[in-house]
């Protein structure tokens, strides 16, 4: 009898045992498949595509990637992106009020310089004296920021209208203006916007919204 008790209870322990191993081993088996399975699918949701300077779409061979934005009202200054690089922004604390130009070597692509002009209650001269220097085959990216327009002279417009500019001449007060060109162009610049100051449609009450364009610009071959 004392033996057919020990028995018993080594049996009963065993089947405890196996049953709990089993249980054990297949609930953590199926928890772990769960996971896998939702953490499969959260990888599996389709990611758009970008290239340099947020384009959908790579450039083609010779032809250099860019990205620009106007300032948002007076409070977020434009963004100026070259070939995957970020030229001029808020973050780099190079951007100001008025226009922000950045200047490219057409050839190569390399950064020449990037200034800012107040137009609002700044000088038009130092403007001047920066673009009549621009060498020929410089790109040349621009961007407004709060005003350009009040101090902006005919003899300044002149200047981006002969870098390919068909609208800097309609540009006033607050109005918002993107730009890329290049000195010695022969034809007007297809890289262009320009958004007017509209009190009954401006986003920012005394300003219009920000634009922003991307494009490929082509190369300049000798």
């Amino acid at each position: 009898m004392r033996l057919a008790g020990v028995l018993r209870v080594v049996v009963v322990f065993i089947t405890v045992g196996v049953t709990w191993f089993i249980a054990n081993n297949f609930f953590n088996i199926d928890w772990k498949l769960k996971l896998f399975k939702g953490h499969e699918t959260k990888d599996a949701a389709p990611r758009v595509l970008t290239y340099k300077c947020g384009t959908s779409q790579p450039c083609p061979k010779n032809h250099f990637a860019f990205k620009i934005e106007s300032g948002a009202a007076n409070v977020v200054g434009p963004r100026i992106c070259f070939e995957g690089k970020i030229l001029m922004s808020s973050v780099k604390n190079n951007v100001g009020p008025g226009i922000n130009i950045a200047l490219l070597d057409g050839a190569t692509g390399e950064e020449i310089e990037t200034n800012y002009f107040n137009m609002y209650s700044g000088d038009i001269k130092p403007l001047i004296d920066f673009m009549a220097k621009i060498k020929p085959g410089t790109l040349v990216l621009a961007a407004s920021y709060d005003d350009i327009a009040t101090k902006m002279n005919p003899e300044a417009r002149k200047y981006f209208t002969e870098m390919g500019s068909s609208l800097i001449d309609t540009v006033k007060f607050r109005d918002n203006w993107i730009f890329a060109g290049a000195k010695g162009i022969q034809e007007k610049s297809p890289f262009e916007q320009y958004i007017k100051n509209n009190g009954t449609v401006n986003k920012y009450e005394g300003w219009p919204e920000l634009i922003a364009m991307t494009g490929c610009i082509p190369q300049k071959m000798d």
